[in-house]
Order: structure tokens, then C-alpha cells, then sequence
């Protein structure tokens, strides 16, 4: 089957991306390389294309009842103009997705999901629909690009049509001129950095693409693939679905107790989660600095005392801290910061300790 491009792949063509299959679509891994582009996206600025994202609109006088249903987190506190993180659960409490969804008014949100989720988190939201909703899932009509680095705002407030240092992080405004091409923006990422996430047309995307790279000459601007996009979420432990979440880890053992409301009225996946908090939490998340040489890999087994503990979910060398970490899943009660375990890397048994998360976190 042919590949998806986004309305960006003449682009990465040009800009010498190296393209790979990332769930159906024809993405770039890299251009200059992983750890340039990483380490560009710390200490200056990137550009990512991320039109590959799920964009799911959900409208009508009872659009809010609705997703504060469907999420964990609070939708009810939301202002027009701000954003939310939420995990979505199925009745047992296990993760379908993570999303932010974007308050547009009362009767309109948007929601961002995964791209390998667009199609399950659409069929699922209409599955749960209640009278008085309509839910699009409109992803093909829109491109997505991420402006994201400590020089990121520099970059963009040459080329907005209002103080874009105005707009605090998880809000957005929408309509607004980024470069002649109006589109919505909001102060969001997925790389531990301060950062944008810019919507617009897909007939416009190429033309904004290359308005920023020139923007964003005097600071150092790179394009950066797929491959400093999991570097970067990775050192600052945000989770990835199909790695730290899936339908058989929920949001508690994930880490993710804040974004769990319990305290709302009923929401898909309650039930399960409430018992699981009255009952005790089986595992959670940590975070494990590697002490012999070796990088842990998805689905390594984790030991402790020659017992085995959990799985690894995930791993990498990080080029900012210069060392090798993961992140697992494991027995709450061997959880221990500061306790040696082992992980099984290609039938060898490499010692790591647990360690406190996130791995990076940048100075504000």
C-alpha cells in the first residue's frame, strides 16, 4: 500500500530528510542527524512537521457534557482560549489514547489525538456519542507544524500579526496571521522545550514551512524529523502511546494521577480506576539511569533480587544529559527510588537504578 505524505514531503525532500514509514505516512527520521537536530531543538530552535496528527472536532449544546465524559481530566474548568491534557479510557480503565483538547467556545472542541489512533479514537467517540453532539474527524484538513526551542517565540513573533509573548502556555488563539496565512496557535510541544504548534490549510503549509526556516535564520533553525521528536519527549519523560500507554496500562499505573479527576461526576473508565485507587495500584512507571554500558529497549524484563519485576517501555541514549535511561513499568512495591535492578538487554544482564523523573527539564 502506497504511503500517506503530508503536504510538507516535497519539503523534506528538498531539506535532505530521510524518509521512513511512521504508521502509513512517508515522515523523515532525520536531516542533519538525530543528535544535531536534538541538541539544535535544546539550546536554539527546530521545525517539525507533526501534519500526520488526528484532529477531531466535537460541536453542539451539549459538546462539553460530552467530553467531560469521554476524558479524565476536567473539561468543566476549561476557558475559552486554554488547553487540556487528558488520557482517554475504555470501561476497564486502560489507555485509548492522550489528547489535548482545545476549547474553541461552549459548543466546540477540539481534540488532538495520536495519528496511529485517529481512526480507533473516532470510531470510539462515536460509539460513546450523546444526543446533541456532532463529531468530525476533519485530520485531512488540516496540517500541523511544531516551532519548538528556547528560540522559538523570537522566530515566530517576526512573522504573527499579535504579541505572541502574550500567549502563555497550554493556551491558543485562533484566526490569527502567521506569516499572511491564518491559522490557529497555541503554545504547546512535545519536547520538554517551550514551543508552538501551528494549524492551518494544508494548500498553505509549505508556504508557512519555509516563512519560518527563513525566520528563523538568525537563530539557528533546523528542520528536525522523527527521530529528535522521541529523543526530546523521552528526556523529558512525556509518555508515548504503544510504549508507556496502551489499552492494558491505565493512567495511574502510568504516572498519570493528575490528569485523573475523580472528584467529577462519571466518566468512562471511573468505575475501574476507583477501585484500582481503593484497592491499590499493582504497577507504575519509573524512570532508570543505566549503570553498565547498554541501551534498554522496549520490552526488555526487568529483574530485581534475579525476580522479574516489569518490562521496559522505553529507552535511549540521551544526547543533552550524555548517558542511557528507560522508563518501565513495574511492581509499585519494587518502585524504590535510588534501588539497583537489572534489565535483561539481549540476554545480558545490565544493572540501571531507579531514578526520579523527568530525566531533562528545562530552566523556565
Amino acid at each position: 500500500m502506497e504511503l500517506r505524505k503530508t503536504p510538507l514531503y516535497d519539503l523534506h525532500i528538498k531539506y535532505g530528510g530521510r524518509i521512513i514509514d511512521f504508521e502509513g505516512w512517508a515522515l523523515p527520521v532525520q536531516y542533519s542527524g538525530i543528535i544535531d537536530e536534538h541538541i539544535n531543538v535544546r539550546n536554539r530552535v527546530g521545525l517539525f512537521d507533526v501534519s500526520h496528527m488526528g484532529e477531531i472536532s466535537v460541536k453542539g449544546k451539549c459538546a462539553g457534557e460530552f467530553v467531560q465524559k469521554l476524558i479524565t481530566n476536567n473539561v468543566s474548568i476549561l476557558r475559552e482560549g486554554r488547553i487540556i491534557y487528558s488520557p482517554i479510557c475504555n470501561d476497564g480503565g486502560g489507555i485509548v489514547d492522550d489528547v489535548l483538547v482545545y476549547r474553541i467556545s461552549g459548543e466546540h472542541y477540539l481534540l488532538v489525538v495520536n495519528a496511529s489512533n485517529t481512526e480507533k479514537d473516532f470510531r470510539w467517540m462515536v460509539e460513546k456519542k450523546i444526543h446533541g453532539v456532532s463529531i468530525e474527524n476533519f485530520s485531512y484538513d488540516i496540517s500541523q507544524l511544531a516551532v519548538q526551542g528556547p528560540c522559538s517565540e523570537k522566530v515566530l513573533s517576526q512573522i504573527t500579526d499579535f504579541a505572541i509573548s502574550d500567549l502563555g502556555y497550554f493556551c491558543f488563539k485562533d484566526n490569527v496571521s502567521i506569516s499572511k496565512t491564518r491559522a490557529l496557535i497555541s503554545r504547546t510541544g512535545y519536547t520538554g522545550e517551550d514551543g508552538f504548534e501551528i494549524y492551518c490549510s494544508p494548500e498553505k503549509a509549505k508556504y508557512l514551512w519555509e516563512d519560518v526556516m527563513e525566520a528563523g535564520e538568525k537563530y539557528g533553525i533546523k528542520p528536525a524529523g522523527l527521530g529528535a521528536r522521541d529523543t526530546l519527549r523521552f528526556e523529558a519523560c512525556m509518555p508515548l502511546y504503544g510504549h508507556e500507554l496502551t489499552d492494558d496500562i491505565n493512567p495511574l499505573e502510568a504516572g498519570l494521577e493528575r490528569y485523573v479527576r475523580m472528584e467529577k461526576d462519571e466518566f468512562i473508565g471511573r468505575s475501574a480506576l476507583l477501585k484500582m485507587v481503593k484497592s491499590g495500584v499493582p504497577r507504575r512507571r519509573i524512570g532508570l539511569r543505566m549503570m553498565d554500558r547498554g541501551i534498554p529497549r522496549k520490552g526488555n524484563s526487568v529483574f530485581k533480587d534475579n525476580e522479574q519485576i516489569g518490562r521496559v517501555t522505553s529507552g535511549s541514549y540521551s544526547p543533552t544529559l550524555g548517558n542511557n535511561f528507560g522508563m518501565a513499568i513495574v511492581r509499585s512495591s519494587d518502585a524504590v527510588i535510588g534501588d539497583l535492578i537489572d534489565i535483561n538487554v539481549r540476554g545480558k544482564m545490565l544493572k540501571a537504578e531507579i531514578i526520579d523523573m523527568p530525566f531533562y527539564k528545562r530552566k523556565i
